[in-house]
């Protein structure tokens, strides 16, 4: 079996000239197993077939929940102590391959290596951190009761079983640890479905998994599509819990299938994020962070900006300084140090923003900046590129204002009343973020309290601290993830009552 740093130069050496392709496996009960059936992935940046993966289906999933199921007794019995060393031994490990595995992921996803660098893979080495910490300070309530009898009541707060983890394309190894790490840290086991566009990540990961010194059959993966892999996992009898991230559609259609089984589901799916301005805003500190928060990661964030709304005062003056801005972000082969927009994650994915910029041509629609398909020459010529697009003239009933894009496409709109923006705001499906940018704090104080979403930044934008509960409302989901949220989460609070003699 590879190391880790084997594991990671095994793909980085890849060639979309190899004949044959080099493949990946499941991971299940502790051992790479190859898929009767594989499928194609490709690189972004190229538009070329360079890995081959599972095609998992239903007898995969079986066997990685019958490994899960095996072995949840013993695990579920192990101490936090123990959970807690083996969770920091994978934090290191991955911390200690930090730059390559941030090339690996900007391969298969198309993001640029700076931001797997300075992001994606830092955020999942805390996240292992975090929740290999939080179980050895967690604390339950307990009661002396004394009427009608004298009692003592605590509450024990037992792990569930296995649990279903199913994570998408976006941020590959960040999201998927963040419900690995909660997950085993409460003593669950689990069988992990990463995207089948951006499995690369997750095969290595299941690599430091092992090389930490995890038991056989506490983590497991499979790699296929939702419709033969997911669904599976989210149906089978022997999973009672089951927590997703991806798209709105999707995750009601998981909430459809686990709510006949009354199993335990989060959701935390779509968004369409309000950035309310206000006039009272320094451009040179606010325009930099508005702009990063619309076209970081290709837009390829369920958190992005997507909906601008700038006070009438400052409209014209805002979107000059916001253009000139957008325009000093460069488009072009993620590996380049220097590039901030790489490549979209799939040609569907690039055919279906490119609809938007099209949609807002047909609509009359002003486009100030912004290309799809950019003159990108060498390796790149045939990738999935669209340049940060920035669009006026949009109608709040237009689809433009009410669909996630999720691409480098934001629209901004003028506004006069805090009343009328907080009910524009709200106006949509979604209600996962939004941001409120103002030096008045009566201004932030009103608005943020009044917007219909999980997390609100006020002066700034994706400060995460993991104590904090995240997640939507409305279209963009249920329950919350967080040091607190997620504990209990993945556990079963228990309440024990002792009468006392």
């Amino acid at each position: 079996m590879k190391t880790t740093a084997e594991a990671i130069r095994y793909l980085l050496d890849a060639k979309s000239s190899d004949e044959p392709l080099r493949s990946i496996g499941n991971f299940i009960d502790g051992k790479f197993v190859d898929a009767e059936r594989q499928m194609e992935s490709e690189e972004p940046a190229t538009g070329e077939i360079w890995l081959k993966i599972p095609r998992s289906g239903q007898a995969d999933v079986d066997k990685a929940v019958d490994a899960a199921y095996q072995a949840f007794n013993s695990w579920s019995e192990t101490s936090v102590s123990y959970r807690s060393k083996l969770l920091n031994k994978v934090a290191d490990i991955v911390e200690a391959n930090l730059d390559d595995i941030a090339r690996l992921e900007s391969r298969d996803q198309g993001k640029t290596f700076q931001m797997a660098k300075s992001v994606e893979v830092p955020r999942c080495v805390h996240n292992f951190r975090t929740f290999a910490t939080a179980i050895l300070h967690h604390t339950s309530p307990s009661i002396m009761q004394q009427d009608p009898v004298q009692a003592i009541n605590f509450v024990k707060n037992d792990p569930i079983g296995v649990a279903g983890l199913i994570s998408p394309w976006n941020l590959p190894l960040y999201l998927i640890s963040f419900k690995l790490a909660p997950a085993l840290a409460c003593g669950n086991t689990v069988v992990a479905k990463p995207s089948e566009m951006t499995s690369a990540t997750a095969w290595v990961l299941m690599h430091a998994f092992v090389e930490a010194g995890f038991p056989p059959g506490v983590v497991n993966m499979v790699i296929g599509t939702g419709p033969e892999a997911g669904e599976p996992l989210v149906l089978h009898p022997k999973v009672p819990v089951i927590s997703f991230t991806g798209s709105t559609f999707v995750g009601k259609r998981i909430a459809t299938l686990a709510g006949q089984f009354n199993k335990k589901v989060s959701l935390e799916m779509g968004g369409k994020n309000p950035g309310i301005v206000f006039p009272s805003v320094d451009f040179n500190e606010v325009i930099p962070s508005l702009v990063r928060s619309s076209f970081a990661n290709q837009g390829e964030i369920c958190l992005c900006t997507s909906r601008l709304y700038v006070h009438k005062g400052i409209f014209k003056s805002f979107v000059e300084k916001y253009v000139e801005e957008t325009k000093k972000w460069t488009i072009g082969d993620p590996t380049d140090n220097t590039i901030q927009v790489g490549a979209l994650v799939s040609k569907a994915h690039f055919d279906k923003v490119s609809s938007y910029v099209e949609l807002a041509k047909k609509e009359s629609c002003e486009i100030l900046c912004g290309e799809v398909s950019p003159e990108i020459g060498g390796r790149c010529s045939k990738g999935y590129f669209i340049s940060p697009t920035v669009i006026l003239g949009a109608k709040d009933e237009s689809r433009l204002l009410k669909e996630e894009i999720f691409g480098p496409v934001v629209c901004i709109v003028p506004f006069e009343t805090s009343e009328e923006v907080i009910e524009r705001a709200n106006n949509v499906p979604y209600g996962l973020s939004a941001s409120v940018w103002s030096k008045n704090v009566d201004e932030i104080t009103k608005v943020s309290s009044k917007l219909r979403v999980g997390t609100v930044w006020c002066n700034c934008w994706l400060v995460r601290e993991l104590n904090m509960p995240f997640g939507g409302t409305k279209d963009s989901g249920n329950g919350r993830d967080g040091t607190v949220d997620s504990l209990q989460f993945y556990t079963e609070p228990k309440t024990i009552c002792i009468k006392m003699s």
